[in-house]
């Protein structure tokens, strides 16, 4: 074993023993007392200054309350136990108790989650909400727990839009021949695919470096790319298409549910659709800051996008998805009943 070797592997023991630390406590929540409480570890790879991080924040506080201190989430942001695929890994096996995941990473477990990350599924935010809040999909977060998981709630992570250098993306002709980042799904590259771009798919942390040097002609996220990442900086031209609108999910391992009672496991629901009501607030003030502060940088929002030109490019891959996996076929009928 090469010296890289033996220090990634000694690495993934450290991060196992980590989270395994983390979990120390009662095992099941019927011994939980304020005294010893049934600690549950959360771990994502955000920043503690993200909105979505301040809302997993308040999850876990709210969680010690409406427990009397029984349950205890313990936080760990910034990737500390690992990517978001090994912090999955961890949480199938019941090593972690929480995450929260980009939900189209959900789809290797269960198939129905390719779904989110498909163009055009949403007809705008307020059908999304219609569509994430309702009866029909809490039953689908549910229903996943002899996949390894269950969704407590989602978060938004606002729609996502071609950022570029200097080019306006109003059309996808004006996609042909530039290279865009995507995020490292199978629906990501398929739609840069269908709209005549090349998909890149590189670590989020070297778009910067990317566009700057030229690498990378564009990107497509949210607004707040521009200004929490500094991505306004060496990106000049935001066209908003809004081509998707891929939520996060906060998603506890079925081992770990299977050992809180049943009015814990209410507990933890019940707070985590609270904080997804806080966070939807939160983050449309978000957005409409970083549209405002990258205006300052220099950004020019391009509004005269041809959004039906880019639908009708990637509707035939929204067909073609829903043949192959039938729970996408199912939850493109829950977001079709909420219009």
């Amino acid at each position: 074993m090469s010296a890289i070797k033996k220090m990634m592997a000694l690495l993934a023991v450290m991060t196992l023993g980590l989270a395994g630390c983390a979990n120390q406590g009662v095992a099941n929540s019927a011994d939980a007392t304020a005294e010893k409480p049934m600690v549950l570890a959360s771990a994502h790879n955000l920043s503690e200054q993200h909105v979505t991080s301040v809302a997993l924040t308040e999850f876990a506080e709210d969680v010690n309350k409406r427990s009397e201190g029984r349950l205890e989430v313990k936080i760990y942001p910034n990737g500390q136990l690992g990517s978001e695929t090994e912090v999955l890994e961890q949480l199938m096996a019941g090593v972690g108790a929480m995450t929260r995941v980009g939900a189209p990473g959900l789809a290797m477990y269960n198939e129905g989650y390719h779904t989110f990350g498909l163009p055009f599924v949403f007809e705008d935010e307020d059908h999304y909400y219609k569509a994430m809040d309702s009866a029909a999909m809490r039953e689908f977060y549910e229903s996943s727990a002899d996949d390894g998981f269950i969704a407590l709630t989602y978060y938004t992570s606002g729609a996502r839009s071609f950022y570029t250098r200097n080019t306006p993306i109003r059309t996808p002709e004006d996609l042909r021949g530039m290279k865009i980042r995507v995020q490292n799904m199978r629906s990501q590259t398929d739609m840069m695919r269908a709209l005549g771009g090349t998909p890149v798919v590189i670590p989020f942390g070297d778009i910067y470096t990317s566009l700057e040097s030229g690498i990378i002609d564009g990107a497509e996220s949210n607004e707040t790319a521009l200004t929490q990442s500094n991505h306004g900086e060496v990106a000049k031209v935001f066209s908003v298409n809004e081509h998707a609108m891929i939520p996060d999910m906060l998603v506890i391992s079925t081992k770990v549910w299977d050992r809180l009672t049943k009015e814990d496991q209410q507990i933890l629901v019940d707070a985590a659709i609270a904080s997804t009501e806080k966070h939807k607030v939160a983050w449309a003030e978000a957005i409409d800051q970083s549209i405002e502060d990258a205006k300052e940088m220099g950004v020019e929002f391009v509004e005269d996008v041809d959004r039906a030109a880019f639908q009708d490019a990637t509707s035939s891959m929204v067909d073609d998805y829903a043949k192959e996996y039938p729970k996408v076929a199912d939850v493109l009928e829950i977001i079709e009943q909420a219009k």
